[in-house]
């Protein structure tokens, strides 16, 4: 039985688990480095457990410190969220050693999963569409023989890959050539291992992925498709639910492959079957994300499904609570990952403290944050600040309110890509559901902020930051004595 659940994770993700283990009862225990002391969600845990130095690889991606920390808090479960360790084997494998759930699919099955060349061909076996590619790893002269086999442009991919890492696009044997060494380079560093496959490009590409639930006893389920079109260098930005671009018999069958690849492989937990749609409406697999999805509140908007409760049900055990004749999805969710980067300045990430934070609210808003006024932005992790989620009875609904709330929110301290959402949403393509997942480069062009608003903005957060700071201390200076007195003046007269 779980009583108490250690969440080895950080930012707006552990917030999310945390709050579900609450309602659940269940004790929450957080972990985290030394960067992250004054964290969010250290101080919403019941308890928290210092991991390491700030580098990732010396905390959060530490299995033996956080099993530690496990055991030392009484923790029945570890949840990995996304990212770091949620698609490690080598973790799942070290909860079950440690008597500790871990709240995901079995090792067996992140392994199988966490080599994309094997799960293409289990995918290929099963009767799915799957891209033209190599089925195995290959070495440098291997891949650039298969690459005029097959016929440009082709996507080079990290064989160990997932997030979007280990991933080039040539349109030439000598881009292949130039494209090689740098998704080793990568893929060594993300991931440990360097091994790539190619797969053949599809043009003008829509990303469609479709949302899993499948529990011990066999019970499989789908949650629906969802749309991650809107990238930059293979990052998603924004998701959608439902899709314009599917035709209800297209989702169908869509939904139908996920299922019958999932029962396949006897997965358990919460997970993703991703697919590309290409201009001619021609679906094909490319991997299944055996983890919770950043994008997931999209799925809860319209289905009413807590998905990260159900990863906790199933973990203990638990059969689903639902048939799939039980999933009817209502109205459409939008959702904008807000990022501390500056898209004037080639995305590159921003660091620095947080001193002023309006958040947006009102009606078919949610925000799952992981920062507020103080938070310290640092150059160790993921920029992935908070993501902010919109619904509506229609798309143009849902557009127009996450238009509204993006207008709300602010932040000051560091910079982000708020701008760039309100130019994303204020696009007539975005709108009218014509882009694609080169849409960023190919199609559009972020608006250039005048220099007089750029100004005015810096100088308005810089007052606002002195008025707060002397504010305070002229606060400090006045007497609560006098102040009682002044009341008591008022009083009397």
């Amino acid at each position: 039985m779980i009583r108490k659940v250690l969440v080895a994770n950080r930012g707006e993700i552990a917030i999310r688990i945390l709050r579900a283990c609450r309602e659940l009862g269940l004790e929450a225990v957080a972990v985290y480095s030394e960067a992250d002391r004054d964290a969010l969600h250290v101080r919403y845990a019941d308890e928290a457990y210092c991991i390491g130095p700030p580098p990732a690889r010396e905390s959060y991606l530490c299995i033996e410190r956080i099993i530690e920390a496990a055991q030392k808090s009484g923790a029945q479960a570890i949840h990995p969220g996304y990212g770091f360790l949620s698609e490690s084997a080598a973790f799942a494998r070290a909860c079950a050693e440690a008597g500790i759930v871990f709240v995901g699919p079995r090792p067996e099955t992140l392994e199988l999963m966490g080599d994309k060349v094997a799960t293409r061909r289990v995918a290929r076996r099963l009767g799915l569409p799957v891209l033209p590619g190599t089925d195995q790893a290959l070495d440098d002269r291997e891949l650039v023989a298969a690459a005029d086999r097959i016929g440009y442009p082709v996507v080079l991919k990290a064989a160990a890959g997932g997030g979007g890492k280990g991933i080039r696009v040539a349109r030439s044997r000598e881009e292949l050539a130039a494209a090689i060494p740098l998704a080793r380079q990568e893929a060594r560093a993300a991931f440990g291992d360097d091994s790539l496959y190619l797969e053949r490009q599809v043009e003008q590409a829509r990303h469609i992925e479709v949302q899993i639930l499948a529990d011990s006893r066999g019970h499989v389920v789908h949650l629906g498709e969802r749309e991650c079109s809107i990238q930059r260098r293979h990052q998603k930005l924004i998701e959608e639910t439902p899709s314009r671009a599917l035709t209800p018999a297209l989702r169908r069958r869509l939904c139908r492959a996920a299922i019958r690849l999932m029962k396949a492989v006897r997965y358990i937990g919460a997970g993703t079957v991703e697919f590309l749609l290409d201009s001619q409406g021609r679906y094909y697999f490319i991997e299944v994300n055996p983890r919770l999805q950043v994008e997931h509140p999209v799925t809860e908007a319209v289905t009413g499904v807590d998905i990260v409760k159900e990863q906790l049900r199933i973990a203990a055990g638990r059969e689903l609570r639902y048939r799939q004749g039980d999933i009817q999805p209502r109205g459409w969710a939008l959702e904008c990952r807000i990022l501390a980067e500056d898209p004037l300045r080639d995305f590159a990430p921003s660091v620095g403290r947080i001193t002023r934070l309006r958040e947006p609210a009102g009606p078919g808003i949610r925000l799952d944050s992981g920062i507020c006024e103080g938070t310290t932005v640092t150059p160790y992790y993921d920029s992935l600040l908070a993501k902010l989620i919109a619904w509506g009875e229609t798309r143009g609904v849902a557009i127009v309110r996450m238009r509204r709330a993006l207008e709300e929110y602010q932040i000051v301290g560091v910079t982000t890509n708020l701008d760039l959402h309100r130019a994303l949403l204020d696009s007539p393509r975005f709108f009218g559901g014509q882009f694609h997942t080169r849409f960023l480069e190919e199609g559009f062009t972020p608006p250039m902020p005048d220099e007089e608003e750029y100004l005015a903005a810096a100088l308005t957060a810089v007052l606002a930051d002195w008025r707060r700071r002397v504010g305070s201390r002229r606060e400090e200076t006045v007497s609560p004595w006098k102040m009682l007195g002044r009341r008591e003046q008022m009083v009397e007269g």
